[in-house]
């Protein structure tokens, strides 16, 4: 899916209606007793950095979204009941965390409690100043430091109506928010319908937490895991790895703001001969590595490639179509020699992706605890990564163009860089987050630049 900003998503007039969950649920909630289930360490370290990041006087939004688009007059009511259902599949959005006593602990909410709250808020006939109010709204809506932390939207139009959904990142990742389109576009069109659409039950993201917790609580310091991340980090100076060219940065001015870089990368026939050449070395995950580390010897400043590389942890069939954050880690360092080329770089990814792919499994909050170093967040973001992901294989994703369909993400403030590559029918998308400054804009653009020609270059050998 083409990620973007809310800003950036084709967002036209109509009139605004928004779904949260009812006083009635938020009246629930604040009963219930503890739910014997634990966060995962992922969203336990979520909780943490934005509390830290907000103690320190910055309120820095993390939530992602998605957009899409349904054709003809919508039906609100099932609109409305197609949102419904799908909040009662997934447990995790119904569920939510307090702190207390520096301890964080779950609630869940009962089905029966739920339910969603319409609201008409009104015309706005400026759609700039529509992606104002959804981007304000979302960023009170779906705070990690609240709850409930989601909220769904329609800006309804005669001929067309097009959905903005937002969630604390604790409860989705971007594989989650991708299949969104097509579930509640059938869920739609079977109530305009009034038939039901018969579901399989989907395994519970609040149960992946408990066993994942579980598993990650029987190692200890000593184990082989712990020290292979402890000489990655000592190697990267006894830190998690930024990005290695210069951005810029002003380490007495605080945590800087952000912007957003989006583009098409390569179109889909140079995006086909890419893989192509990259199959026999593990794909297009591999080649974009590769693609990377021969840049950043060309335009940084360092001599070795350090980066963590995120690996979905849905290990199992069960998990899906579960909606959740299943993303751990893992640790990839490349030798930028003068002789490196790309089949060098190819075999060096190869390599390590090969010799760490399994530490993704063991959440990296835990290691770093376990480590025993102080690493207090300061930025949302622990450490810079590039990201790869053939989402052709979504359900919906041939009709995403028609939808209009875009994964949003909030770009507000952070000393890293994030850049997401998809693989779409239509080829490659590129978006990118990163420090606002000339001198990071400068080599952001100058690293697409030069990941494209890479591409395009092995794409035509």
């Amino acid at each position: 899916m083409r990620m973007t900003d809310i800003q950036r998503c084709e967002i036209r007039p109509g009139r605004l209606v928004e779904w949260t969950l009812g006083p009635e649920s938020v009246e629930a909630a604040a009963g219930l007793p503890e739910d014997p289930r634990p966060p995962s360490y992922i969203q336990e370290s979520h909780i943490r950095t934005a509390r830290s990041v907000r103690e320190d006087g910055l309120f820095v939004p993390t939530w992602l979204g998605i957009a899409f688009d349904m054709p003809g007059p919508v039906d609100l009511d099932a609109l409305q009941e197609a949102l419904y259902g799908w909040t009662l599949r997934h447990e995790t959005l119904r569920s939510g965390f307090r702190v207390a006593d520096d301890t964080v602990r779950r609630f869940t909410l009962a089905l029966g409690d739920v339910s969603l709250h319409r609201e008409v808020v009104g015309d706005f006939p400026d759609a700039g100043a529509l992606a104002q109010h959804l981007q304000d709204r979302f960023d009170l809506a779906a705070d990690a430091l609240r709850w409930p932390n989601l909220i769904y939207t329609a800006v309804v139009r005669d001929d067309d109506t097009s959905v903005y959904m937002a969630f604390d990142h604790s409860n989705v990742d971007a594989y989650s928010i991708q299949r969104i389109p097509a579930e509640i576009h059938e869920l739609y069109e079977a109530a305009v319908a009034g038939v039901r659409v018969e579901q399989p039950p989907v395994s519970s993201y609040v149960d992946f937490c408990e066993i994942e917790r579980a598993d990650a609580d029987r190692i200890d310091a000593g184990h082989e895991i712990v020290g292979r991340w402890r000489e990655f980090i000592r190697r990267c100076d006894g830190k998690l790895p930024s990005f290695p060219v210069d951005l810029g940065l002003d380490p007495a001015a605080g945590l800087p703001p952000q912007r957003l870089m989006r583009e098409p990368l390569v179109d889909a026939g140079a995006a086909a001969a890419f893989e192509a050449y990259c199959r026999r070395s593990g794909g297009s995950l591999v080649g974009i590595l590769a693609a990377t580390a021969l840049v950043l010897r060309e335009i940084g400043d360092r001599s070795v490639y350090r980066t963590v590389l995120p690996f979905h942890t849905r290990v199992k069939s069960q998990w899906s179509e579960s909606v959740g954050w299943y993303v751990g880690g893992a640790p990839i360092e490349v030798p930028l020699d003068a002789e490196l080329d790309f089949p060098s770089a190819v075999r060096a990814v190869r390599a390590q992706m090969h010799a760490n792919r399994s530490l993704a499994r063991m959440p990296l909050a835990r290691v770093l605890a376990l480590l025993g170093e102080d690493f207090r967040p300061t930025s949302p973001d622990l450490y810079s990564i590039v990201s790869f992901v053939d989402a052709r294989g979504i359900p919906g994703a041939g009709e995403w163009g028609r939808w209009n369909a875009y994964g949003l993400v909030r770009v507000s403030y952070g000393d890293q860089v994030c850049v997401w590559v998809n693989r779409l029918h239509e080829g490659l998308w590129l978006a990118s987050r990163y420090p606002d400054t000339d001198v990071a804009h400068k080599a952001m653009r100058l690293y697409v630049e030069r990941l494209r020609d890479v591409i395009t270059g092995v794409a035509r050998g």
